[in-house]
């Protein structure tokens, strides 16, 4: 099958707020698909619970919509029993550094041959924009009125001395080099994240795409070398201005479900068994 941007539409439109950043985020994963080169059927997405989620409904592959904050487990299963298929999380900061964070980490240290794309707006958007774990001290939402007292969380940092293989930050401001850094991601062998800068028009009004236009910059225009790890970190905790691009890379061997010791086929004849027997067998 021909993929082209058009043919991955479903017939339902989004319905995200005009000026969410998710549509160029949406748009981006098509593009990304076209310029793959590989067949739709090949592809697998697992996505969180969110606005972002809804893109399940959105765009014509396989997917598969799981619980808050666990779309990453799904996905490691999926590749376990499938090691060919292309698996792509996509999911938003509350989904993966709120209550999925532990499976965040565990899949960082196993390096899975799965890609990771967050949706990071600094608010739950589909709760009506309470702080999330990205959202910088202070700020006010209808839970937080007087301000946020925690410390946000670093995904780039974290993902770096994770064990990610790959790292990279994304802005929903610039699709076309976003598109580039999702395909670079979902080529890389081993597990790969892309943090999206994703302005939410109607709830966070301080990290607005004309904030993210004054401070984002390429590290690739930059001269950063993406295979130092400890220039990666310090790039990582830049605060004045945000780098986008790829952090970090990181060429490995084996990723962790060609380690695993037994690969069950989906259509073996080993899944074929009556599940009469197995029941009588617990008798």
């Amino acid at each position: 099958m021909t993929i082209n941007p058009q043919s991955l539409n479903s017939g339902v439109f989004p319905n995200w707020c005009p000026g969410c950043g998710d549509f160029a985020i949406f748009a981006s994963i098509k593009q990304m698909l076209v310029k793959l080169e590989t067949p739709i059927e090949n592809n697998f997405f697992v996505y969180g619970i969110g606005c972002h989620g809804h893109m399940v409904n959105f765009m014509k592959t396989y997917g598969f919509e799981g619980l808050h904050g666990r779309p990453i487990p799904v996905a490691e299963g999926a590749k376990l029993v499938n090691k060919s298929l292309n698996v792509i999380v996509v999911s938003g900061d509350g989904d993966t550094y709120g209550e999925g964070m532990s499976h965040l980490m565990h899949i960082m240290r196993r390096n899975f041959d799965i890609t990771v794309f967050v949706h990071d707006n600094m608010v739950y958007g589909l709760t009506l924009g309470q702080g999330s774990p990205t959202a910088q001290c202070g700020f006010k939402s209808r839970s937080t009125p007087e301000g946020l007292i925690d410390h946000p969380v670093n995904p780039i940092a974290l993902a770096i001395a994770g064990g990610a293989t790959f790292v990279a930050r994304g802005f929903a401001g610039d699709p076309v080099h976003l598109q580039n850094l999702m395909l670079e991601a979902v080529k890389h062998k081993g597990f790969s994240i892309v943090d999206i800068f994703q302005p939410c028009v109607t709830f966070n009004h301080i990290n607005t795409y004309q904030w993210f236009r004054e401070k984002v910059y390429k590290l690739e225009e930059s001269g950063h070398n993406p295979s130092d790890k400890m220039e990666a970190l310090r790039k990582a905790f830049q605060q004045d201005k945000l780098p986008i691009g790829i952090f970090y890379r990181e060429e490995t061997e084996k990723t962790y479900e060609e380690q695993t010791a037994t690969q069950v086929p989906l259509l073996s004849e080993q899944l074929k068994t009556d599940i009469k027997d197995i029941l009588e067998s617990m008798r």
